[in-house]
């Protein structure tokens, strides 16, 4: 499922390759589950920029469960494929003992970029939850697509758009702060 601007209760299943008609709605309950946990990768991306890092922050859950939590990690482990999201992903095997998260639920502040959306679909996840597009470098809808393509052998259901504001004003407001110093 994804929002694309739309009211966020309506959302447009994404399956198959292609992009349906708004086919379903949330209800209340599902809504405040999704922000529930959408404001535990907020808080996961606020520690990462209290590290200095880019404040992205994934959790993933299972049956309503944490399995992970992760903030990004590049400069703080000198690494560049320390993404939340990939970070989330390595502590969520780890945890459950397998490769394979069929039965998981990511949540991401931005939309995964494409390491990370080719991340979710090799790790085969249920579902992808996050809170604003990258225009710049989004790998599920904004430039490259990857969760729903039919080249690959698994899709992604998607839902964008959960608190939204609070997920694109934490990197608005992190960038400006940015803006105007050195960063190497």
């Amino acid at each position: 499922m994804t929002c694309f601007g739309a009211h966020p209760i309506v959302a447009v299943r994404l399956f198959e390759g292609c992009l349906k008609e708004p086919s379903c709605v949330n209800t209340a309950a599902e809504i405040e589950v999704d922000e529930r946990w959408m404001r535990q990768a907020l808080a996961a991306a606020s520690e990462a920029q209290a590290r200095g890092e880019v404040p992205i922050g994934t959790c993933i859950v299972s049956e309503d469960k944490l399995i992970a939590l992760a903030g990004n990690r590049t400069r703080t482990d000198c690494d560049p494929t320390a993404h939340a999201e990939i970070v989330a992903l390595r502590e969520a095997a780890g945890k459950l003992g397998n490769y394979r998260l069929t039965e998981v639920d990511v949540y991401s502040t931005i939309e995964p970029c494409a390491m990370c959306a080719g991340a979710l679909i090799q790790a085969r996840v249920r579902r992808l939850i996050y809170g604003a597009a990258d225009e710049r470098a989004g790998g599920v809808i904004s430039r490259f697509r990857i969760c729903d393509t039919d080249f690959l052998n698994h899709r992604i259901e998607v839902q964008s758009g959960v608190l939204e504001e609070e997920c694109r004003t934490l990197m608005q407001e992190f960038f400006k702060t940015r803006r105007g110093r050195i960063v190497d």
